[in-house]
């Protein structure tokens, strides 16, 4: 049996880059053998892709979120395209609209958004979305720009009929450690109207600790927790879910099982 998280900010769990790589080898004693590194900042990309270049068994994504935009950088665009040729980068991500955090104006946002969707769909790779109070405009525009490897809602928070509304577009859907909250509501329905091809899961390191570690920082080794949680919800052998899991996660991201 063995995990793949999907979405973990290990630039934001600790500093160090020696720290960095027992972080991901303790989540490897756990059977979490394959996670995606999420660009915390486009300014901090090559730092940490530099310290985990080591790490085989860690991939990348790389993009401008919504807390960027009133500060890509210069050149924004073209350090993007110029890094998505280094190893391991396999999405462009996390972007999306925030509307709750209010980071710069919705057109500011929506626009860097759409850019890099339209890239995505140049580079011909998938995107990580991030969505919050912005669920209306995010999905209008998926419809129009999603790009052809498609797009999952990573650290998903919206409700059910969301969710049915977006299974029309090739969308997947990520949950976190707050399914295991038991006032997470939403989530819990809406993990019961989606098939299981479409569910990945992700640690979303260092917040959104499952249940169990509530307080502590949470690391890519606490995803089986979200796993065991997300397998008694369905009622399904554990064993058998992690393995849809794992097959979810390879073929969003074009790797091999």
């Amino acid at each position: 049996m063995q995990y793949f998280d999907t979405h973990a900010h290990i630039g934001l769990i600790v500093d160090d880059p020696i720290e960095q790589l027992i972080v991901i080898q303790e989540a490897r004693q756990v059977s979490v053998n394959r996670i995606v590194s999420i660009c915390n900042s486009l300014h901090d990309f090559g730092r940490v892709h530099e310290n985990l270049k080591s790490s085989t068994n860690v991939y990348h994504a790389i993009g401008v979120s919504p807390s960027e935009v009133q500060n890509p950088g210069r050149d924004w665009q073209g350090i993007i395209e110029r890094n998505v040729q280094l190893p391991r980068v396999v999405a462009i991500g996390e972007i999306g609209l925030d509307y709750y955090r209010k980071f710069g104006d919705k057109k500011s946002q929506i626009e860097l958004f759409i850019t890099q969707l339209d890239m995505a769909a140049k580079l011909n790779l998938p995107v990580i979305i991030h969505n919050r109070d912005a669920g209306h405009d995010v999905l209008d525009i998926l419809r129009d720009r999603l790009p052809p490897r498609g797009g999952v809602f990573h650290c998903y928070s919206e409700n059910a009929e969301y969710a049915k509304k977006a299974l029309d577009l090739d969308i997947y859907f990520s949950f976190a450690g707050n399914l295991t909250y038991r006032n997470a509501r939403n989530l819990h329905e809406t993990v019961g109207v989606l098939p299981l091809d479409r569910i990945l899961i992700e640690s979303e390191s260092p917040f959104m600790v499952p249940a169990d570690y509530r307080g502590k920082r949470n690391m890519p080794k606490y995803l089986p927790l979200t796993a065991a949680f997300l397998a008694e919800m369905l009622e399904i052998d554990l064993e058998e879910l992690a393995a849809q899991l794992w097959e979810n996660s390879n073929k969003f991201f074009g790797l091999e099982a």
